[in-house]
């Protein structure tokens, strides 16, 4: 009940407008997000590098139905790349690509996002470095998956996210167990129907270890994006079975959330990514990120109630 009311929300315009209008909670959802521009990010991105993390940077900027949202999201794109090149960042820095800022959802839409992230997956390559292209809702999955295999018979190092809440997520995961696949495997954020999901939490872990079970045995590389204790113990259990070093799969974790044990897992020698979010359309992620977590919530009324 919890989970399903935080994402019933994360798409409600009337609360939207209601909470993004507060200046003062612009300011608590820095716990989760780092700023609105480059520069904000740019700094948190520095001091993970420093502590030895690994980073994903992710524009926030979704569900765009407009060709002229969508072309200034593609110049962004391109100049967040242009500014990891520039500060030397290219092998620690990645770039997380949601198809919906890049015209999924307009008319052609796939067409429109493979040629636009192909353009990403170009300059990427060539200044050293790669894309991850994010999923989204469940109505997008088919259309991401088939841009996402368009995209990778031009450059197979483009990686992709699956989500281990879906029915068909362990299908997915057989069908990509081949090197040089770069696989996400995350539990999922967005509000999925019954008929395309596992509702339950407990069949949600199992199908995630089943799907990691999979990605770890295949000759890709797995991204184990994860804050769960359990899972992150299995993970390291299966890689050890699978003859993996510590530097042959990657833990993936949330920027905000548990940064202490990113911090040990790094310092154990295990590659550690931490996903950072920056942009101004924060509304959708954050609430998705109180969905995941009623610590987050207690975090979020709590700073809110000592800032008045």
């Amino acid at each position: 009940m919890y989970r399903s009311f935080f994402l019933a929300i994360a798409r409600n315009a009337t609360v939207k407008r209601f909470l993004v209008t507060f200046p003062m909670i612009k300011k608590v959802v820095r716990k989760f997000i780092v700023g609105e521009t480059w520069p904000d990010a740019a700094q948190v991105i520095n001091s993970l590098l420093d502590k030895g993390l690994k980073v994903s940077v992710d524009l926030l900027e979704e569900d765009q139905h407009s060709p002229s949202a969508v072309e200034r999201n593609l110049e962004t794109y391109l100049d967040t790349l242009d500014q990891i090149d520039k500060q030397g960042w290219a092998k620690d820095v990645d770039l997380s690509v949601k198809l919906t800022a890049l015209g999924l959802l307009l008319r052609h839409g796939e067409e429109l996002a493979t040629t636009n992230a192909a353009k990403l997956a170009a300059k990427a390559k060539a200044i050293g470095t790669t894309i991850t292209i994010d999923m989204e809702d469940l109505t997008t999955t088919a259309r991401t998956l088939r841009v996402v295999q368009a995209l990778r018979d031009i450059d197979p190092d483009v990686g992709f996210t699956l989500q281990a809440n879906l029915k068909r997520t362990e299908t997915d995961c057989r069908a990509c167990e081949t090197a040089p696949s770069r696989v996400r495997l995350c539990k999922g954020s967005f509000r999925v129907p019954a008929h395309g999901a596992h509702m339950d939490s407990h069949e949600v872990d199992l199908n995630y270890v089943r799907c990691l079970k999979t990605l770890m045995e295949g000759e890709g590389r797995p991204l184990v994006a994860t804050h769960d204790p359990v899972i992150i113990e299995i993970a390291q259990e299966l890689a050890a079975h699978s003859n993996r070093g510590l530097k042959d799969f990657e833990f993936q974790m949330i920027y905000g959330i548990r940064t202490v044990e990113q911090e040990r897992l790094a310092d154990l020698g295990y590659q550690v990514r931490v996903y950072v979010p920056f942009g101004t359309d924060w509304y959708g992620y954050f609430v998705r990120r109180l969905a995941e977590r009623p610590s987050n919530l207690f975090f979020f009324l709590r700073a809110l109630i000592s800032r008045n």
